[in-house]
């Protein structure tokens, strides 16, 4: 996903709306506006929804950049959307009538957009002083490259986090949009915005979160940075323990094409491992790394004289630490996930249920995905912000 704007906030009191399925989870009472955008802006929104905030997502007429029906954005779920023409001449009049309301505000234009338009992190402040301003962008609202465009891919370029994965002499692998969007961005906005909304609380004074992709995914490699410095971790792909040089931590390809994944660190699982493979003291030494290879080749026969299905037999339930590649497809039917409802299905949808879970304050889908402007009245109405509706406040 293209990210080259941030968003910014502070937190404001409000209470709840009485809107469709609000005041369910952690986040209950907590207000947030959403100028709507593309990425991990949207799923950082979605999270918070999913732990109850009442998300507000403000969509432009005529829709966003990427043409994706609006009925199976997931990123969209739980959340209420209005239409407003920032570019209009009420446009901002009206997003900061819902600021004023809010306790968080979460935006992912590149820098200076929101400012343009009227909807700045000053301009919002001068109407909630107490407002999370949550800005999203790729690069940072500062530096050389934060007026660029953007995507995920080149965000962990840049951070060392995708020259990392894949497989020695051949192009880096490609972890789709996870690691800079979603892990490196969404979730490290939604800390900040989390972490900032309890200082307003706390002072009454809000703040700007600025989460940048390429600062939440370099964060993201500090472990491997604290082996590297004790000369843990060789500065390249495929000659570490964790990046598949190791092998007994990586794939496996089975006899009909799938594959098994394999983390048998520790010295006692891969004992249970070896034995239940059936290559048991026979197994050339796993702490000569000089015979790696030829360990791996003995693994790899192993596993390419059984099916998938045969070898997840083999290995379930055991403390070997190794389990069969799904696909999307298959996840949610995989037995401990569809015991822990791990995946749900809501109108119609198979997704990924509301995570993590709380013991006092439980979690789940509440709604489908937000169709563009239609809350408008029930926004307008739980809210108090009749000006979306075209009415004088």
């Amino acid at each position: 996903m293209a990210v080259t704007g941030n968003g910014t906030g502070s937190a404001a009191g409000a209470g709840a709306g009485t809107g469709t399925a609000r005041g369910r989870g952690p986040l209950a009472g907590v207000r947030v506006v959403e100028l709507a955008g593309i990425g991990p802006g949207p799923f950082a929104a979605m999270l918070l929804a999913d732990l109850g905030a009442d998300v507000v997502r403000v969509d432009r007429p005529g829709g966003g950049a990427l043409a994706v029906d609006p009925a199976y954005d997931i990123t969209n779920r739980g959340k209420r959307s209005v239409l407003v023409d920032l570019k209009s001449a009420d446009g901002p009049a009206r997003v900061l009538d819902l600021v004023e309301r809010a306790d968080v505000l979460v935006e992912g234009f590149r820098p200076g957009v929101a400012e343009r338009l009227g909807v700045g992190p000053a301009e919002c402040h001068a109407r909630n002083p107490r407002l999370v301003y949550g800005r999203m962008t790729g690069w940072g609202q500062e530096g050389p490259l934060a007026h660029t465009a953007g995507h995920d891919i080149a965000y962990i370029a840049v951070t060392g986090a995708l020259g990392m994965i894949g497989n020695p002499g051949e192009p880096p692998a490609v972890p789709a949009n996870l690691v800079g969007d979603y892990a490196g961005g969404s979730l490290y906005l939604v800390i900040g915005v989390l972490a900032a909304l309890q200082h307003a609380r706390t002072t009454g004074t809000g703040q700007v979160v600025d989460a940048a992709i390429v600062d939440g995914t370099a964060h993201l490699t500090a472990m491997i940075h604290g082996m590297m410095a004790a000369g843990g971790w060789q500065d390249r792909r495929g000659a570490n323990l964790l990046d598949g040089g190791c092998p007994f931590y990586g794939t496996y390809e089975t006899s009909d094409g799938g594959y098994m994944a394999v983390g048998a660190l520790e010295q006692q699982f891969y004992d249970t491992f070896t034995q239940l493979l059936g290559i048991g003291d026979g197994a050339p030494a796993r702490k000569d790394p000089a015979r790696w290879g030829e360990l791996r080749e003995a693994v790899a026969a192993r596993f390419r004289t059984r099916t998938r299905a045969q070898w997840t037999a083999v290995f379930e339930g055991t403390d070997a630490c190794v389990a069969p590649v799904l696909s999307l497809r298959e996840a949610p039917g995989h037995p401990h996930l569809a015991a822990r409802g791990t995946f749900t299905d809501f109108g119609g949808i198979v997704q990924p249920a509301p995570a993590p879970r709380f013991s006092a304050t439980p979690v789940s889908v509440t709604g489908g995905p937000a169709r563009p402007g239609a809350h408008t009245e029930s926004v307008a109405a739980d809210w108090d912000v009749p000006a979306l509706l075209g009415k004088d406040g």
